[in-house]
């Protein structure tokens, strides 16, 4: 059996952050702790990250900026921006983060691991061309799509955010580019700020950035309903070759930073209902890559049981957890987008 892929290494708890800070080490030793019994059974294997080169990092990114990440090395304490610090080992980390995804994608691609996680730190889904913010250095779900299309020869790569947070960086570097589909769902009113319906990319991109603003208060039932609907969709027009996923937890009920009420079994569902999408369009191709979740028990758990549902240990049924979505928090959701999008996606008109 080809194995579920996991991606993770001690450099990563090497990022430091001021005390209190919410993006702290807790968060992967929770998930680590149990991470050698379940890399015992054949169904997983792990996968070594490597230090994105800088030649890679530019693709995302400006020489300029990069090199401003790199200087932090030379310093204990470096503060981009409020909440957004490094140390002095954070530029090593943030670019294994960004490697490990590379080559957890190449694992996949070459049909080696059946799909895979890279769990990881820091974040990366706010990091802009030229700027680090919402506690991201390098972004490495976009840095993973350029070395999927740059290095692996492939087409078309679909990245999903269903992070709390709108990812603001990974939008903005594809806004004009046709070969990347982003598609997100996030908590709106909430920072960054971005991510309005009618933020669909610019020139040859257009139609090519799809937002689902919501508001506070959606949980499984809703989250699970909206993803059945929308990405299968999306994923049959677009015809992508990989599916990414900004896997963010902190629309977990817990979590201290967002205002949802997703549970581990709703995050479960989300990710079946990627597989399914994944196997019907690009040969099952899928990788996942850590963003936010700030509630260290609750990110544990729900990335367990997304490792549980990528490496069939158990097999959520999403029709069964969409049934009870509330229609009154859905149906408006669903109108705005056909209205929106139905220019560039005809297979959206009729929701």
């Amino acid at each position: 059996m080809v194995p579920t892929g996991i991606v993770h290494d001690p450099v990563f708890f090497e990022h430091r952050t001021e005390p209190g800070h919410p993006e702290t080490a807790k968060r992967l030793s929770r998930i680590y702790a149990s991470l050698e019994d379940r890399l015992d059974d054949p169904g997983y294997a792990a996968i070594a990250p490597r230090p994105a080169r800088r030649e890679e990092l530019s693709w995302a990114h400006s020489a300029a900026y990069v090199a401003t990440i790199a200087a932090s090395a030379q310093r204990e304490w470096t503060r981009f921006t409020a909440d957004t610090h490094a140390s002095a080992r954070s530029f090593e980390a943030a670019r294994q983060a960004a490697g490990g995804l590379m080559a957890a994608i190449d694992r996949v691609v070459a049909g080696q691991a059946r799909n895979a996680m890279v769990l990881a730190r820091p974040p990366g889904h706010h990091a802009e061309r030229n700027r680090a913010m919402g506690y991201c250095l390098f972004n490495g779900v976009a840095l993973g799509a350029c070395f999927a299309r740059r290095s692996l020869g492939l087409q078309r790569v679909l990245i999903l955010d269903w992070d709390v947070h709108h990812g603001n960086g990974t939008q903005h570097i594809f806004d004009d580019d046709p070969t990347v589909l982003f598609f997100s769902l996030h908590q709106s009113p909430h920072f960054p700020g971005t991510g309005a319906y009618t933020e669909t990319g610019w020139g040859p991109g257009a139609g090519y950035t799809v937002n689902i603003p919501l508001s506070r208060g959606y949980g499984d039932a809703e989250y699970t309903l909206l993803l059945a609907t929308l990405l299968p969709r999306l994923a049959r027009s677009f015809e992508p070759e990989l599916i990414l996923v900004s896997a963010g937890f902190d629309t977990h009920r817990k979590d201290p930073l967002g205002g949802m009420k997703m549970s581990s079994d709703g995050f479960a569902a989300l990710t079946r209902i990627v597989m399914d999408t994944a196997a019907q369009c690009c040969l099952g191709r899928l990788v996942l890559f850590m963003e936010g979740g700030y509630h260290p028990p609750a990110l544990a758990r729900s990335v367990h049981a997304v490792l549980d549902e990528l490496g069939g240990k158990t097999l959520s049924d999403p029709a069964a957890v969409g049934s009870s979505a509330d229609s009154r928090l859905t149906d408006p959701v669903f109108q705005r987008c056909a209205h929106v999008q139905a220019p560039h996606w005809p297979g959206l008109g009729s929701l």
